[in-house]
């Protein structure tokens, strides 16, 4: 995502110096799952950090979250640090109330 995506709903990559940001906005269901996947393979290209910003989140779907531990799980079984940055109320709970919340690990305060 190399500039200002005006979609509704998606899933992008931010890349900058020293770390991606993997960016997810509107809501995240199995319609984006091509988006997922591509953001996926251009951060873990990339090697470096990932940051996952949910904050634009209105709305997160099993399809979504599965991802999101996806992101996590892979990025850390290739050595990358991978955190979720102060998710909003609508990821953290459905995380929470799934168990997943652990597979996704600590989430940091922006």
């Amino acid at each position: 995502m190399d500039s200002i995506d005006t979609r509704v709903s998606g899933i992008g990559l931010l890349e900058e110096p020293g770390r991606s940001v993997l960016q997810m906005w509107g809501e995240v269901d199995s319609a984006l799952r091509p988006d997922a996947s591509g953001a996926l393979a251009r951060a873990l290209d990339r090697n470096l950090p990932v940051v996952i910003d949910t904050s634009k989140v209105e709305f997160i779907d099993s399809t979504g979250i599965a991802f999101l531990v996806q992101v996590c799980t892979i990025g850390r079984d290739e050595g990358l640090d991978v955190t979720l940055v102060d998710p909003p109320a609508v990821v953290s709970d459905v995380l929470a109330m799934l168990g997943v919340d652990e597979l996704v690990g600590p989430q940091r305060k922006r």
